[in-house]
């Protein structure tokens, strides 16, 4: 039988390879041919489930246009190739390598990430120029024991794989600079990792570690550490040794102490949220001088240590959801303090209308709290005063009565207020008095003298049992900080209530009816009392724009609801009242 048909065409002697041919992946000539010339090479998100084989015999076989440029003056120089470097194969469906892979030993490049492999092929070590290798976001279970031959290597990226361990041979790839094994499943870290000592930056968050080897100092060259969101309940002492440490991330793990890093002088950044730390004393802050960042939120912490002055520099501190109940005022000296950061915090000193104003005049706040001690021979007689005086050495600072509108005589443990100190005021409108922190009984007679001025009172922190009507005299009041039993009647006879904050006491109930006529009340902040039930009356309280009920003992409205915000419980109780 003739071969050919009838025409005169001859037929395709490889017909019986089509089928196959057109599923093999095919590269755009015009890219191999421009990566013959740059030595890189970008096939990724092109959907390849294989690498096609003239990707690996890119620089070894003869190309096609060797065929048709055959003049030495031509443009296209085949024979003047360039090995390639660089090879990205990135967000693609590949699950293997093939080992033709050793067929690129120039690379120096090679971006595999972001597809199905689930192991590497043995060949890899033969890449004795790769400086980056990124694997992440695969399916890889183990490491081949020949990765440990790539003595250049930089940066090896492996995060978001299956990793159950690190083989200790990886600590044979002495040149590593960064290494990322973050989301994986480790559950301990090989100490030969250690000799890796020009690695700069560490990532070995969301894991399941529950330790860190001792050898893990020796990275002396180490900035950055990520240990965050794993299972450790303590950290090495050695740590402690790491010198270069600029970056420590501690977070959502099970640290019940901050650790102590004496050496750590380089620390900016030392984040140690999520954990159930409970203390935090001055060993752990004095040698910190460096730190920029301080991450506590989320913590246990009831507490802050006066030394926390040293940290000069620090420019955020965010203490979020923790069981502090007062801040030293030294924290206010904080040169840098840019942001301070206090939600979800059981403060009792401090009215919600400071914490809302910002950072600078909190931190104001807390200078202003720190008094000079009075001595008990000079609590109820006047000081000498002369021209060489200075306002913190008198009695009473009058400096601040002139300048701030402000009469402070607090944590003085008196038992009544020297008259010196209302004399002081003279024919100045002050504004703010501030008498917390003593012994007082009663609230003291003279305030009503500074009716027509005064409008923010603190009597925080004394032994007042109730307080009489002469409050009622104070024309301007709209700020008062006291502690009680029982919700004081008083309060319901001052119109020009503005804010109520009478957390952490013992109060048992209160009036809503009463509650109604302060038409001006935005802010009651009733948390941590003796509530049992929350009238449904207290809905129709209009004004009312930030109401605090969390830490009483009543079983309606619920948590959830509480979680929702004002709005959500007003609405909750005027559901309930009867029709």
């Amino acid at each position: 039988m003739s071969r050919f048909r009838r025409g005169g065409r001859a037929p395709d002697p490889r017909a019986g390879f089509q089928d196959q041919r057109e599923k093999e992946p095919t590269v755009p000539q015009g890219l191999i041919k421009a990566a013959r010339k740059s030595g890189q090479l970008n096939l990724s998100g092109r959907g390849l489930t294989e690498v096609p084989v003239s990707v690996w015999r890119i620089n070894v076989d003869t190309p096609e246009e060797a065929h048709t440029n055959v003049q030495f003056d031509g443009t296209d120089r085949w024979w003047e190739q360039t090995e390639l470097t660089k090879l990205i194969l990135a967000s693609n469906k590949l699950q293997s390598l093939s080992e033709e892979l050793r067929l690129l030993p120039a690379l120096v490049v090679l971006d595999v990430h972001d597809n199905q492999l689930s192991e590497l092929p043995r060949a890899i070590g033969e890449l004795v120029n790769l400086q980056r290798l990124n694997i992440s976001h695969n399916k890889l279970k183990s490491l081949p024991e020949e990765l440990a031959q790539l003595q250049n290597l930089k940066n090896l990226l492996l995060h978001h794989n299956q990793l159950e361990e690190v083989p200790g041979s990886m600590g044979q790839l002495t040149a590593l600079e960064e290494l990322d094994l973050s989301n994986n499943s480790l559950r301990s870290v090989s100490s030969c990792l250690g000799a890796l000592t020009f690695l700069t930056r560490l990532n070995l968050s969301n894991n399941k570690l529950k330790t860190l080897p001792p050898e893990i100092s020796r990275m002396k060259s180490l900035r950055q550490l990520d240990c965050t969101s794993n299972l450790l309940e303590d950290i090495p002492p050695s740590l402690a040794g790491m010198d270069c440490l600029e970056q420590l991330y501690l977070r959502q793990n099970k640290l019940t102490f901050l650790p102590e890093l004496p050496n750590c002088k380089l620390l900016k950044e030392l984040h140690v949220g999520n954990n159930q730390i409970s203390t935090v004393g001055p060993q752990h802050l004095t040698h910190l001088t460096s730190l920029c960042i301080l991450e506590l939120r989320d913590n246990k912490l009831k507490s802050l240590p006066d030394e926390i002055t040293v940290l000069k520099g620090l420019e955020r501190l965010d203490l979020t959801n923790n069981d502090l109940g007062s801040l030293p005022g030294a924290l206010g000296y904080l040169p840098n303090l840019k942001s301070l950061q206090l939600e979800g915090n059981p403060l009792r000193g401090i009215r919600r209308d400071i914490l809302s104003k910002g950072t600078q005049e909190l931190l104001k706040y807390l200078r202003d709290r720190i008094q000079v001690p009075v001595s008990k021979s000079e609590e109820n007689t006047s000081p000498v005063v002369t021209a060489m005086t200075l306002p913190s050495d008198s009695l009473v600072n009058t400096h601040a009565i002139s300048s701030l509108k402000t009469l402070e005589y607090s944590d003085k443990q008196a038992a009544a207020i020297p008259d010196a100190v209302f004399n002081a005021v003279g024919s100045c409108p002050v504004t703010t008095v501030n008498f917390s922190k003593n012994q007082l009984t009663e609230v003291p007679p003279r305030i009503v003298e500074l009716k027509e001025s005064v409008f923010d009172v603190n009597l925080g922190f004394n032994k007042i049992p109730t307080i009489t009507l002469n409050l009622c005299m104070l024309l301007r009041l709209t700020h008062l900080d006291m502690r009680f039993k029982t919700f004081p009647e008083v309060l319901y006879r001052i119109p020009t209530m503005d804010t109520i904050l009478i957390s952490s006491n013992q109060i048992g109930s209160i009036d809503p009816l009463q509650l109604n006529k302060l038409t001006k009340l935005s802010t009651l902040d009733l948390q941590n009392n003796d509530l049992l039930q929350i009238p449904p009356a207290l809905g129709n309280c209009e004004s009312i724009r930030a109401l605090h009920l969390e830490g009483n003992p009543f079983r309606n409205p619920r948590a959830a609801i509480l979680a929702k915000g004002t709005t959500a419980v007003m609405e909750y109780l005027r559901s309930r009242i009867p029709t």
